[in-house]
């Protein structure tokens, strides 16, 4: 089992799985981490990213994309499209499959924790101010951020070698912080549409005692959003030939 297929939708179960389970320890009453607040969150996301990246290149994914809009990007600085689905479904699948567990870890808590929006923002993202336009662009723009600070990690600009072994998903770990400490108190930062959809889906489709509906209204965004900023950063890369 060890493949590209499989090393993505492993990576993404634990980007997913310790990410979504952040949040659910900052926002679920009892728990112990209840009211811990945006550092925390933040700083979850970003070893949920170290952990998974770590996970992916142990289970047969080198690149470790983990993101629907880093694998566009990669398609579009090469013009090499053949990959995407294979990724794609591996990624949507393996964020389903980290937010079922995550469910299940507290599962509880979730009667005990009363506001539907609450628990709804432990799956998923939502414009803190919600301006539909403002919400995409902060999407575009972080998701930019992401794909071209994780190439220039890589690029020969940086070192004619690359990073030391082993300290490029360190980085990688530190840029996202880095996005959600700056930029992600305006959406929530999603920068993955597999990490807000997958949750999403869910959300909607597990017995979560309480939960209100899933905010499809506004599900389109990091979607569009991160897959926009995704190819444009692709675009920017293949011009100054990364």
């Amino acid at each position: 089992m060890h493949s590209v297929w499989f090393g993505e939708f492993m990576g993404t179960l634990v980007l997913v799985l310790l990410g979504n389970g952040v949040c659910a320890g900052v926002t679920l009453r009892k728990s112990y981490a209840a009211d811990a607040g945006w550092m925390v969150v933040t700083t979850g996301w970003a070893l949920g990213v170290l952990c998974g990246v770590l996970v992916a290149q142990a289970f047969g994914s080198p690149g470790a994309h983990l993101n629907p809009a880093i694998t566009l990007a990669v398609a579009v600085n090469t013009g090499n499209y053949s990959q995407l689905l294979t990724y794609w479904s591996a990624q949507l699948l393996g964020a389903m499959c980290g937010s079922t567990l995550m469910v299940l870890h507290y599962a509880p808590h979730w009667k005990l924790t009363p506001d539907p929006a609450a628990k709804l923002g432990i799956f998923c993202t939502n414009g803190a101010v919600r301006n539909p336009l403002a919400n995409t662009f902060s999407e575009v723009l972080g998701t930019m951020v992401l794909v071209v600070v994780a190439f220039a990690i890589g690029s020969h600009g940086v070192s004619i070698s690359g990073p030391a072994a082993g300290l490029a998903p360190w980085l990688v770990a530190s840029l996202v912080w880095g996005i959600g400490l700056s930029l992600g108190g305006a959406t929530g930062y999603a920068i993955n549409p597999a990490r807000d959809l997958g949750p999403r889906l869910i959300h909607a489709l597990l017995p979560i005692p309480g939960k209100g509906g899933s905010n499809w209204s506004y599900a389109w965004v990091p979607i569009v959003g991160d897959l926009t900023g995704g190819a444009l950063a692709g675009l920017l890369l293949h011009y100054a030939r990364f």
